[in-house]
């Protein structure tokens, strides 16, 4: 049986390290890689492969995402790729989901491919689909709980950051900055994604480039054209733009 794999990760040497594991190997081709999720989407639809490496960590459609959006019926065999996520370990055990942790172990990569071929040989595709629409579930009721706190890896450790505690989040390309009064911590999410999943009774977003903790909000003063400056708990100012002027006004009715 010949195995024809797509491997899909926003990091280039991730993408790498996948093909090295698996370039080997005489029952299975590379038909593919992706960058990003809707160019993996676009692949899956067009290549079928029958397995696909999904990176979960992908900035403007994560893993998950590219699972809603090409449907869990059409979903092929699938081996998740996380940074350490203990939700996502959580969410993929509890669901019998296989996954690789990065940095992927070439023995653990073994373990995960021999169980695909074991699956595709048994063509399991209506157990894949309810593990799928576990996991699916369970990301669906966490994101909308709210971010309690943050995973923050550097290249040395993993530590927290309570949502409470952030003042301030700052746009940073694929990733964005928490500012907590003190430090800054960068975590590779998008102001989309964090504006979808934060309480929105506390976390506004007030300019395409921020979005604030009004409980640290210590002033506001009017500009021009509906505008605000914003001084935080820290000291920083911030100037708000006129098409979050919604927000800010909300604010302003909530508090009298």
């Amino acid at each position: 049986m010949s195995i024809r794999a797509l491997i899909v990760d926003d990091e280039p040497l991730a993408r790498t390290g996948v093909r090295q594991l698996v370039e080997p190997l005489d029952d299975v081709t590379i038909v593919g890689e992706a960058a990003d999720g809707p160019e993996a989407v676009q692949q899956i639809e067009e290549q079928a492969p029958d397995l696909v490496f999904l990176d979960v960590q992908m900035p403007e459609m994560n893993g998950l995402e590219v699972v809603r959006e090409v449907g869990v019926e059409n979903m092929p065999l699938t081996i998740f790729v996380t940074a350490y996520d203990q939700y996502a370990l959580d969410a993929f055990e509890a669901h019998a989901l296989d996954y690789l942790l990065k940095p992927i172990e070439e023995e653990r990569f073994e373990e995960a491919l021999e169980r695909a071929r074991q699956q595709l040989r048994q063509q399991e595709a209506d157990t894949l689909s309810q593990q799928l629409r576990g996991v699916l579930r369970e990301y669906a009721e966490e994101e909308t709980e709210g971010i309690e706190r943050f995973t923050i890896r550097t290249r040395n450790r993993i530590y927290f950051v309570d949502a409470d505690d952030v003042q301030w989040i700052e746009s940073e390309g694929d990733y964005v900055a928490l500012h907590d009064g003190e430090d800054t911590h960068l975590v590779r999410k998008t102001m989309k994604e964090l504006e979808q999943q934060l309480d929105p009774s506390r976390f506004l977003r007030v300019h395409r480039s921020y979005i604030v903790n009004a409980d640290y909000i210590e002033e506001l003063r009017p500009l021009d054209h509906g505008t605000y400056q914003l001084r935080m708990a820290s000291g920083t100012p911030l100037k708000t733009s006129r098409g979050y002027s919604d927000n800010v006004d909300a604010l302003l009715d909530a508090t009298g």
